[in-house]
């Protein structure tokens, strides 16, 4: 009867991932049109409505689980999503074919990786928790960001895609994708940390471990997905970009926002994850540099770091 439970609640976890995943493109695809068709230009579109919605998933999670008093599961999402992306989703990426780097991306948006994630450890770590104060900087970086973002994009160097629209995109139809995508987000959340929550307490994992693992994969398998595909493809030019600038949005978003709307406990035990984040991502600036592009070998790297930092996390869970 036991086993039947646990079954369930691995459905229910799955369900949620769907539901997130699925509400996310439906929500980002209806705003995105609408924004477009109230004469909003469509690059501001593009790197504000497109990119805060892609990091969706993950600030549904956050926020419940900040709600459900599930600390651990909150920063562990977005720090867990952020090692995650970087040595798991670009590793694997990196096996199909090597992927080229941009100027800006090596220059800019990768030292703003290091800085974000250094931040929230020193403002998590030595305060104990991530205030509405931590937040509101969170939030003034966010904007500083996207202008950013914005004036790069009007130089003609930026990566941000085509929104198409077609006669089948009514305002109704996409009003409704904007309100059903929403409401999908919302339920994935709940779905994910309840079920997330009763399979730790069933395995003797800690909410900061299945944060870490479990639900930064689920939350991270739009990315995962996109930059698998393009790189078998070959669309390349923009892999590393797009997962580099999810990293900034989950930071500055993600966590940003779920701060603004509640104080959130930092674990010490958090240390050692906080660290692995800023690794990961000097570790990418490090590949890159010389040749300016991902190549197979540091691929191969980073896949031998997150599963030396995946055994790690799991032996002190179990320790």
């Amino acid at each position: 009867m036991e086993i039947l439970k646990i079954l369930g609640q691995v459905l229910l976890l799955v369900a949620g991932f769907v539901c997130l995943i699925k509400g996310a493109d439906l929500f980002v695809d209806g705003a995105s049109k609408i924004a477009v068709k109230c004469n909003i230009p469509e690059m501001v579109v593009g790197l504000t409505i497109v990119a805060l919605g892609t990091s969706a998933p993950e600030a549904a999670v956050s926020i419940k689980a900040a709600f459900s008093d599930d600390a651990g599961m909150t920063v562990g999402n977005v720090v867990g999503s952020n090692i995650m992306n970087i040595l798991l989703i670009l590793g694997i990426s990196a096996l199909f074919a090597a992927l080229p780097i941009k100027k800006n991306t090596l220059r800019i948006d990768i030292p703003i990786v290091i800085i974000t994630s250094g931040l929230m450890l020193v403002l998590g770590y030595f305060d104990g928790n991530l205030s509405r104060i931590d937040g509101i900087i969170f939030y003034i970086l966010l904007i500083a960001f996207i202008v950013y973002l914005v004036i790069t994009a009007k130089s003609g160097s930026s990566d941000s895609e085509s929104i198409e629209i077609t006669e089948k995109d009514t305002n109704l139809k996409l009003i409704l994708f904007i309100i059903i995508g929403a409401v999908l987000i919302v339920l994935g959340s709940n779905f994910t940390v309840n079920a997330a929550s009763y399979i730790a307490a069933k395995f003797g994992m800690t909410e900061r471990l299945i944060g870490l693992t479990i639900v930064a994969f689920g939350t991270s398998l739009p990315e995962l997905v996109t930059s698998c595909t393009a790189a078998r493809k070959g669309q390349t030019d923009i892999a590393i970009g797009n997962i580099v600038g999810s990293n900034i949005f989950n930071v500055l978003f993600v966590a940003g926002t779920t701060m603004l709307i509640t104080p959130v406990t930092f674990a010490k035990d958090f240390l050692v994850d906080g660290i692995a984040a800023v690794a990961a991502a000097v570790l990418l600036l490090i590949c890159c540099i010389k040749n300016k592009k991902l190549t197979k070998t540091g691929g191969i790297v980073m896949l031998v770091c997150y599963a030396a930092y995946f055994a790690f996390i799991m032996y002190k869970n179990y320790a």
